[in-house]
């Protein structure tokens, strides 16, 4: 399985746009139907809210990549 870190700069970012920033899509238009399509799963469970609120501390999976947010700090949850 690949990981992939990504560094939260801010509060949380919608589960479609951080699709798109990570690379796993072209748009965040293309992200929500990756979403809607039930592929992905946030912390183990699938997620169908297009727009869900990433936060530092979540793990994204989809087919074989699973992304990781960090906070700034490099801290999980901070």
């Amino acid at each position: 399985m690949q990981k992939v870190e990504f560094e939260l700069t801010s509060e949380y970012i919608e589960l479609n746009q951080l699709l798109k920033v990570v690379g796993l899509c072209d748009s965040g238009g293309a992200g929500k139907q990756i979403v809607a399509s039930g592929q992905v799963r946030v912390d183990g469970k699938q997620e169908l809210r297009k727009t869900a609120k990433i936060r530092a501390g979540q793990q994204i999976t989809l087919g074989d990549v699973r992304i990781v947010v960090i906070g700034e700090s490099g801290a999980d949850g901070a």
